[in-house]
């Protein structure tokens, strides 16, 4: 335990529900200390969508992803759906205290699925989501959907009261509402945050495909070291500024992808029975998510 360092909280997901929105505001606490970049991808085996590696974490690397003072929590999203997740944060880190973002299960994986083709990121991985028939018959979509499945993992090492669940569509209308019950959460202090200055929220119009050029200038920004970069970027996104929302590095986005109403009567039996799932064990309720036949 000598080399993994403190970290007192994880926002763990599900990815599309609102998470690098919260993660951001939360850079504004004084006694919070949000993992950089956002999501380390370190602890769990599941390092984005596509990868995946289970071999012992890089604590040397973890502890260099906190910068300052204050509660530390890594916002990898993706630990969420990870199955070994966590016993390997349970072991480390027992006190924990846990924040899930949910949203409707369907909207969140049409607009995973959506992002995926926009950055291309399918075929980065040697994967073809252009079908969602397909695309939803490759866990690596629909494990980061079923909620239930997913959190009876976690409740077999941490207590329910470590757990808070925050609805995406709250968050969006009543945010200071949401941050008071996140303080008390992470047993610390009120803020007083302010919303205006969290411009960049990874949303659909932010996703743009990168040019030749934009891939070259990602490139050089690899070359930078990382404490030169981290200065750079809070300094960007601070002001918020995307640099690669200009022409040169990115091309306007293709409308938004939309699934049929036979798709997404599909979806129904194992979507309904997750969220049957998630009602038992956290008490949450899903009635406006079920699918109607």
């Amino acid at each position: 335990m000598s080399d993994v360092c403190a970290v007192g909280a994880f926002l763990l997901g599900a990815p599309k529900c609102g998470t690098t929105w919260l993660a951001e505001v939360l850079t504004q606490h004084p006694a919070i200390c949000v993992s950089d970049p956002k999501e380390p991808n370190i602890v769990a085996s599941h390092k984005g969508t596509f990868r995946r590696d289970d071999s012992e974490p890089d604590w040397e690397a973890y502890t260099n992803c906190f910068i300052g003072e204050g509660l530390r929590i890594d916002c990898s999203v993706h630990a969420m759906a990870c199955p070994i997740a966590p016993a390997r944060i349970a072991k480390n880190w027992p006190e924990a205290r846990l924040i899930i973002c949910l949203r409707d299960p369907v909207s969140r994986t049409v607009s995973h699925w959506n992002m995926i083709l926009d950055i291309k990121d399918d075929k980065k991985n040697g994967a073809d989501w252009s079908n969602f028939d397909e695309a939803w018959a490759d866990s690596r979509l629909s494990d980061d959907t079923f909620y239930g499945a997913a959190i009876e993992r976690w409740l077999e090492h941490f207590d329910r009261d470590s757990i808070l669940l925050i609805e995406a569509n709250r968050m969006r209308h009543n945010a200071s509402e949401v941050l008071e019950d996140v303080c008390n959460h992470l047993s610390v202090s009120s803020h007083s945050f302010n919303f205006d200055l969290v411009k960049n929220a990874n949303t659909a119009a932010d996703r743009r495909p990168i040019t030749v050029f934009g891939r070259l200038f990602q490139f050089s920004a690899g070359l930078l070291p990382d404490f030169i970069k981290a200065k750079i970027v809070r300094r960007l996104k601070f002001r918020g500024i995307n640099v690669y929302n200009l022409p040169i590095l990115s091309v306007k986005a293709t409308s938004k992808r939309v699934i049929t109403d036979e798709q997404r009567a599909l979806l129904a039996p194992e979507i309904n029975a997750d969220l049957a799932l998630l009602e038992e064990s956290m008490g949450f309720d899903c009635t406006k998510w079920y699918i109607q036949s």
